[in-house]
């Protein structure tokens, strides 16, 4: 965990395709990109900052995330966004978020990521699907 320091950034990018609109997950009529794919662009562009710095065995994991979608891109438009992480506490990683189209600023927010123990957290999800306590 030493490595993860504010500062640290990633970046994801992707072409709105009709499989990214509103439409596609039924949160608007009109075929523009939608909320749910950037905000997870966003998360993407987080983890591709601070994943390859975290200990062997050790993962991270989106927690909270306080996200504005300010403006619409069309089909065939490139989305990027941005994650600078600002914070670190022990486990907790706080990010500033950004989204830009090929026109202009579409989105930004703040991101909180948990580092966990990759085999801790999957026996916790086996024991959740299995029913135990």
């Amino acid at each position: 965990m030493d490595q993860l320091k504010p500062g640290l950034r990633g970046e994801a990018e992707l072409v709105v395709g009709p499989e990214h609109t509103a439409t596609r997950f039924a949160s608007g009529a009109i075929e523009v990109f939608a909320t749910p794919m950037m905000v997870a662009l966003m998360e993407k562009a987080a983890v591709a900052a601070v994943e390859h710095l975290l200990p062997s065995g050790m993962n991270s994991l989106g927690v909270h995330l306080d996200v504005s979608h300010m403006a619409a891109t069309p089909l065939g438009m490139r989305v990027t966004a941005r994650a600078e992480l600002v914070s670190v506490d022990k486990r907790k990683l706080e990010f500033s978020l950004r989204a830009f189209d090929e026109k202009e600023l579409i989105g930004e927010g703040r991101h909180t990521r948990i580092a966990v123990s990759a085999s801790g957290f999957k026996q916790r999800v086996a024991e959740k699907a299995g029913g135990e306590d």
